[in-house]
């Protein structure tokens, strides 16, 4: 089998622009420069009485998802962190969802493999440098486990595996 290389484009995060409401998910992408999610994974390193080498296991993961964005109004995921932004919301009220879509993997009756994961809005920065485009940087902030499931994109719709 030949190996094929997933482009950026083919990882989708789609963030729950109505929190507490009727779920409106919407596509994080226009404006946004780099998004790369961190797995951070917690590791442990031991070395036992009868043994020279340390082992090492991973004991859990704090994922998080680093946003830039050029700030650009009208757009529904801008509008939203703008507003948790200026709101300087903090626990509960900087909580919302995503979708991330593996639209690399195979479709099953037009829904992709994906992850429904709970998260925390941090905002980092919000501004820039004379004469150019505002640059807002935010943290997604992974909350437990992801649901897996699929997404389609056609409906916009999540639904969990069985």
């Amino acid at each position: 089998m030949t190996s094929v290389k997933v482009k950026r484009s083919e990882v989708k995060t789609f963030m729950n622009v109505v929190p507490g409401g009727t779920a409106s998910y919407k596509l994080i992408g226009d404006g946004v420069t780099t998004g790369t999610i961190n797995y951070n994974p917690e590791v442990v390193t031991e070395a036992y009485i009868n043994e020279d080498s340390s082992n090492t296991y991973v004991e859990r993961y704090a994922p998080t998802l680093p946003v830039e964005a050029t700030a650009k109004t009208g757009d529904s995921v801008f509008d939203y962190i703008d507003g948790l932004r200026k709101n300087r919301s903090v626990l509960s009220a900087a909580e919302t969802d995503i979708i991330n879509v593996w639209l690399y993997l195979a479709a099953v009756a037009g829904a992709y493999p994906a992850e429904k994961q709970s998260v925390s809005i941090q905002v980092d920065s919000f501004g820039g440098d004379g004469g150019t485009s505002s640059k807002i940087n935010y943290t997604i902030n992974f909350i437990g486990d992801a649901v897996k499931g699929k997404y389609n994109p056609t409906t916009n719709t999540f639904t969990a595996d069985a």
